[in-house]
């Protein structure tokens, strides 16, 4: 007992500790970008240090895009599950502190039975009896090499597992949610560009056609141009299909089949670009990305299972204590003759298990090198999306620049052929091959427009999503109508 005292604060196999940060200053390779250039009327910002907020994609100023996000965080099946299992792993938790206590069990039996002496190689004949029993007993063991105390350890680390998954699946849910949106408005103002250019293209094989039977010009010219149409027509199904695919993808994601719920139509126009953008400093991003969070929580449950199977391999103590009473009828029962108790202590130490004990602990210390190489894998990637992230913003603001340059001078070429075509300089051929090269710079400054949208929701994926600034930060909204 003075040994098993004396050992109670030990535990064996590795202390976690959570791993240190990346010690670097930024995530780029030079200075992080401060700002990116003005593009469409809009700069975007970069403040490092600044703090994300948790519903960053009010951000875009939509309340269409609210109402869907909102309706998203009610009945997703994904986000439900995610909580399910958090709050099974918490459930796991409050079972394993059980260990601590002492284990009690009371029994109660009644027995009738006839014994025949011959079974004790004795004779005489047979006697019919009952036998009446009520006993209780507790038993205890001690945890003196801390096996149970890494198991509790262990458990604790799938319920920070439970929570990060948990808010993986949040940020993912609403990520998926606006970049949908984004798409599809994306994809239909293409379609209504698409169409315009293809009535034009049309009149342009129609003029063409004209001239052919004019003798002025020669039909190779026709073949051109009706290939270009058939080329921009293919374009129209291809745009209609993704659009649908779209609509499809944000029914499953506000937990609906297709069928029964339609998305509202969100316009480019109806989004506001974010002009400052809070960039974590690289210090605390490992604290704040689910996934990083996940691979954390890997790691230390992969530690305390090294203890675990360290302990299996020393002996084991336990106490336990009994009482109980007998009597061939219940008057008796609490008779002094029948009654009956007894205490002992027992040790048990594994000594030849075929090498199952020692091999299960080297499995053990392989698993948790494994899990510390994951997780520095995680962060590394990690650090790369953001870094990615913010190249991105700045290449997308100059090629956004470009493409509106593009459109500019497309539009004041239009205007000029427009101008000389009402001056008799130039033939409404001209006039169409403008317009359909205008609208042609539209489309291609649509995409680019989209594209800054979806890499400004991918700096906040990278950075966390600011889970960690709403009022409970350690759970998301819980679907409508979850069990509790």
């Amino acid at each position: 007992m003075l040994l098993s005292v004396s050992l109670a604060g030990c535990a064996v196999g590795p202390n976690y500790t959570r791993p240190a940060a990346p010690r670097v200053a930024h995530y780029t390779n030079g200075d992080d970008p401060a700002e990116t250039v003005s593009a469409h009327g809009a700069a975007q910002r970069f403040t490092p240090g600044a703090a994300l907020a948790a519903d960053w994609w009010r951000l875009f100023g939509c309340e269409r895009l609210d109402t869907v996000i909102d309706a998203a965080l009610a009945a997703n099946p994904g986000l439900e599950a995610a909580q399910a299992s958090l709050r099974a792993s918490e459930d796991n938790l409050r079972s394993g502190y059980g260990i601590f206590y002492p284990q009690a069990e009371a029994d109660a039996s009644a027995t009738r039975e006839r014994y025949p002496p011959v079974k004790l190689g004795e004779s005489g004949p047979a006697s019919i009896f009952n036998l009446f029993t009520l006993s209780a007993s507790v038993s205890y063991a001690l945890d003196v090499f801390g096996g149970e105390r890494r198991m509790i350890e262990g458990l604790h680390a799938q319920v920070d597992l439970g929570r990060a998954t948990e808010q993986a699946t949040y940020l993912t849910l609403v990520a998926n949610v606006v970049n949908t949106v984004v798409a599809r408005a994306a994809y239909r103002a293409e379609v209504d560009a698409t169409n315009e250019l293809i009535a034009l293209q049309r009149q342009q094989v129609q003029l063409a056609e004209v001239q052919v039977n004019a003798g002025t010009a020669p039909y190779s010219s026709v073949l051109s141009l009706e290939s270009q149409l058939a080329s921009t027509e293919a374009t129209v199904p291809q745009l209609a299909q993704h659009l649908a695919q779209s609509d499809d993808l944000l029914a499953t994601l506000v937990g609906h089949v297709p069928a029964e719920w339609s998305p509202p139509d969100i316009g480019l126009d109806e989004l506001t670009l974010p002009a400052d953008l809070p960039v974590s400093l690289p210090s605390e991003l490992v604290r704040q990305r689910p996934d990083v969070l996940i691979a954390e929580a890997t790691a230390h449950g992969a530690s305390a299972n090294v203890g675990v199977a360290t302990a299996a391999l020393l002996p084991t103590l336990t106490l336990t204590a009994g009482y109980g009473a007998n009597s061939a009828t219940t008057a008796q029962l609490t008779a002094a003759g029948g009654r009956a108790w007894d205490l002992s202590a027992g040790v048990t130490q594994p000594l030849f298990e075929g090498g199952t004990l020692w091999y299960r602990r080297s499995a053990a210390l392989d698993q948790y090198r494994q899990a510390a190489a994951l997780y520095r894998q995680v962060v590394l990637a990690a650090f790369a999306q953001v870094a990615d992230s913010l190249r991105a913003l700045e290449h997308d603001a100059a090629a956004l620049r470009a493409e509106d340059e593009a459109l500019a001078s497309a539009r004041e070429a239009l205007h000029l052929v427009q101008a000389n075509y009402q001056a008799g300089l130039a033939t409404y051929l001209d006039v169409l091959s403008a317009d359909a090269q205008y609208h042609q710079a539209v489309i291609n400054d649509l995409q680019m427009v989209a594209v800054r949208y979806q890499d400004t929701v991918a700096l906040y994926v990278a950075l966390g999503g600011g889970w960690w600034t709403q009022p409970h930060a350690a759970q998301p909204p819980r679907p409508a109508g979850a069990a509790p």
